[in-house]
């Protein structure tokens, strides 16, 4: 079989991720995600892309058996060429009510564990000296969101990773970039876009809607392309206009 190139994804079953996974599938890469449990979703995948498609139960916080996935998804397909971090914890509700094991798990998810899996998949990136590296990021990151404090706290500070480690990996033929993206439509955030706040947010936006699940994939499917080759260390916002 020939070398395909290999992009794993976090956070991959469900969601964003899985609009992802089933759009570079068909894009033609060879596909690697994780998740803490299976899904139809993955299953399906793997019966219809033996051939380019990976996927191991591992929890992202989960230090070596993260490690021996990008170990087994490289040895199947070769060295990773693209990375998207799009596994996050989200917290809601006032930071004053909020509960330490969930600013924690935040900061493990968001935070150490992204920067665990980058730093795994950049060793095979400077062997062959090039790659890209996305970061799903938040509007929550670039404006205060009442409910959001901790959670954007965790995504600003993966805007600035994502900057310093484009200027460290530039001269390696490597790009990074975040995408902030605002509220979307999927099946994971039904009920938290009929929420009140969020209709007042919508009324601020100037497109005057939320957006597709299959809009903020395109972006990043985007990103990864070579039509984005000059673009590294930038926060590409995909919002609506809410934050202009």
């Amino acid at each position: 079989m020939a070398e395909k190139t290999l992009v794993i994804v976090s956070g991959g079953s469900r969601g964003l991720g899985e609009n992802l996974v089933r759009a570079l599938l068909a894009d033609g890469h060879a596909v690697a995600t994780f998740s803490r449990a299976r899904t139809p979703f993955l299953d399906a995948c793997a019966a219809e892309h033996p051939d380019a498609f990976y996927w191991e139960e591992c929890d992202i916080t989960d230090a070596p058996r993260l490690a021996k996935f990008v170990s087994t998804s490289t040895r199947r397909f070769g060295p990773t060429t693209a990375l998207i971090n799009n596994a996050a914890f989200a917290t809601d509700g006032l930071f004053l009510f909020a509960k330490s094991q969930d600013i924690h798990r935040a900061l493990a998810v968001n935070v150490e564990a992204l920067m665990n899996l980058t730093q795994l998949c950049l060793a095979g990136m400077v062997r062959v000296r090039k790659g890209v590296i996305i970061n799903v990021t938040s509007v929550s990151g670039l404006r205060g969101i009442k409910g959001a404090a901790a959670y954007g706290a965790t995504k600003a500070a993966v805007d600035g990773f994502s900057r310093g480690l484009a200027r460290e990996m530039g001269s390696q033929g490597i790009r990074v970039n975040s995408v902030a993206l605002g509220y979307f439509e999927s099946e994971l955030s039904k009920e938290l876009l009929e929420s009140e706040q969020v209709q007042k947010i919508v009324e601020r936006t100037p497109l005057k809607r939320v957006g597709q699940v299959g809009e903020m994939a395109d972006v990043i499917r985007f990103l990864l392309s070579p039509a984005a080759g000059f673009m590294t260390g930038q926060t590409l916002v995909v919002d609506g206009g809410l934050t202009c």
